[in-house]
């Protein structure tokens, strides 16, 4: 019997992964997405004609349920969020109400639909914070920084709730941070790469960046999709640190990218004060061993070519465009 999978944030750079892994594992994949006069499908063109793109709001329980009885999906993949950190110190209620009480109306919708349905939430390393022991596992206590990491921790715990209250097959991916070439540019790994090949090809040349000693365990996106996925196929839901346990600063990201085309870093990128954050967070590497052992899973892109991957991709489409 094939499988039918719903996927909030599909226009996402997660989305887009996960929707082209479901998608070669023979799955139906229903994308739900919000209206808006100007909707952005770029990351998922290329697939569009084999989806089925809903329009519903995590603002909108209504909306949800109508989605969910109209597909039936075997799997709901929650991946939708206000998810720019800096936005959320901004907008604190809107990260809010999608990235916290969204988690808790698609949950609600699901448990009045078909409390079957399997369900992964997208949490966050963002709760970690001002962490209380390195690396991070799936029993660190949360210590959020951000209104993000806060909303964050709320759609985790709701998600614990669900699961112990209605018995509903509810996972959560604590995921750390994961790029690509998909990336949207106002994360720091897509400003890099995007304005090494800029500056490569003279369309700029600097780069405005905020705290170059800032350390993040990062990982490609579409080895963190496969974990997702893997979630939802076990006997029993879980919560899983899914990372790679190594960290990197900022300014290792600089070199291996300008260094990807030929350039010195220190000679393009200069300290703007404006993108500092109010509160920064501390020493985040994930420790992965729960999803290697119970999931068998492990990244298998390393910091390094993945960076160079995505300033490789970044030059092509600017000289293509």
């Amino acid at each position: 019997m094939t499988k039918t999978a719903l996927i909030t944030g599909i226009t996402g750079q997660d989305g887009s992964y996960l929707a082209e892994l479901l998608l070669s594992k023979g799955y139906e994949v229903v994308g739900l997405h919000r209206r808006s006069s100007t909707v952005t499908f770029e990351r998922i063109s290329h697939i569009a004609d084999r989806l089925t793109l809903v329009a519903a709001d995590l603002l909108d329980e209504a909306s949800m349920i109508r989605v969910l009885r109209d597909h039936r999906p075997n799997e709901v993949y929650n991946l939708a969020a206000q998810s720019f950190v800096q936005t959320s110190f901004a907008q604190p209620t809107l990260t809010g109400e999608v990235t916290a009480l969204g988690v808790t109306r698609l949950l609600d919708a699901i448990l009045l639909t078909d409390p079957t349905i399997r369900f992964y939430q997208a949490s966050s390393s963002e709760m970690f914070g001002k962490v209380v022991e390195v690396p991070q596992t799936e029993r660190t206590p949360y210590y959020p920084r951000s209104p993000y990491g806060v909303a964050k921790v709320y759609g985790h715990w709701i998600t614990v709730n669900y699961r112990e209250s209605y018995g509903i097959h509810a996972s959560s991916g604590i995921l750390f941070n994961h790029e690509s070439p998909r990336r949207g540019l106002e994360f720091v790994t897509r400003k890099v790469s995007f304005s090494a090949a800029a500056i490569k090809l003279g369309l700029q040349d600097k780069v405005s960046l905020g705290n170059l000693d800032a350390q993040r365990d990062w990982g490609y996106a579409a080895d963190y999709v496969k974990a997702m996925w893997l979630m939802l196929q076990q006997d029993q839901p879980g919560d899983y640190v899914i990372a790679t346990g190594v960290t990197n600063p900022v300014r290792e990201l600089c070199r291996i990218a300008f260094d990807q085309v030929g350039l010195d870093w220190q000679e393009h990128v200069v300290i703007d004060e404006r993108f500092m954050r109010p509160a920064e967070v501390d020493l985040l590497i994930g420790d992965p061993a729960k999803a290697a052992d119970v999931l068998g899973w492990t990244p298998e892109v390393s910091f390094e070519a993945l960076i160079r991957m995505m300033v490789d991709a970044d030059v092509a489409a600017l000289k293509a465009s």
